[in-house]
């Protein structure tokens, strides 16, 4: 009955893994591969707890011989350091993946204030192009996202498209960013900012053609 439970709680869990916001629905390179870290994350803890678990249940049965070593150094320190080595590597793998590199990839700049986002990007012309709610960015090719703040700690974050970085008053925070074909993301502050926080939400929209001839909701600066 229990596992027939489980079965039907599936489909339930699952759905938390696709959506708008969802970091296990990747939609470019950068995001795949920390949803790939976060699932091989997920499948090591798995794995860890199963482990513990067996221990448990072995606990409860009659006193075994077994020899010092195996516990102490087999398990409770090789054991260990496996795991955490193999976390550690995976972890700098992706990481180093997904740094901003010096090859000539569009950049594009983010402001934040409370509460919402000011984004510039290069026009047909050079000219730069502004406006705010709305980021456009270049499909199929790699983004650096040049972020600033006006005032507080803000957090630059577009769950399908990438990692998340602190927008700090004063510092100049690099993130990289692919979309992998056209398309509309959603992206947030994802650091509590003060009482707006909740609608500090944004809209990336990938184009194919760039720069894009007439985007919305922008106007030309001054």
């Amino acid at each position: 009955m229990k596992a027939l439970r489980v079965i039907l709680a599936a489909p339930v869990a699952l759905a938390g893994c696709s959506g708008p916001l969802s970091t296990l629905d990747p939609g470019g390179h950068a995001a795949r591969d920390i949803a790939l870290l976060w699932w091989g994350m997920l499948a090591g803890a798995g794995v860890i707890t199963v482990f513990v678990l067996v221990l448990l249940a072995l606990s409860m049965g009659r006193p075994r011989a077994t020899t010092q070593g195996r516990w102490v150094y087999g398990l409770g320190l090789w054991f260990s350091l496996a795991v955490l080595g193999a976390v550690l590597a995976a972890g700098l793998w992706v990481g180093e993946r997904i740094l901003p590199r010096d090859d000539g990839a569009v950049t594009v700049r983010a402001h934040a204030f409370q509460w919402g986002w000011h984004f510039t990007h290069d026009g047909p012309d050079g000219h730069p192009v502004e406006g705010e709610g709305i980021l456009h960015i270049p499909a199929g090719q790699p983004v650096d996202i040049l972020i600033t703040s006006q005032d507080v700690i803000h957090s630059f974050w577009v769950p399908r498209l990438g990692g998340k970085l602190d927008a700090i008053p004063g510092r100049e925070n690099r993130l990289r960013v692919q979309a992998d074909s056209a398309g509309r993301f959603d992206g947030l502050c994802a650091e509590f900012c003060g009482l707006g926080h909740a609608g500090m939400r944004f809209e990336v929209v990938a184009h194919d053609d760039w720069p894009p001839a007439a985007p919305e909701h922008t106007q030309d600066s001054p």
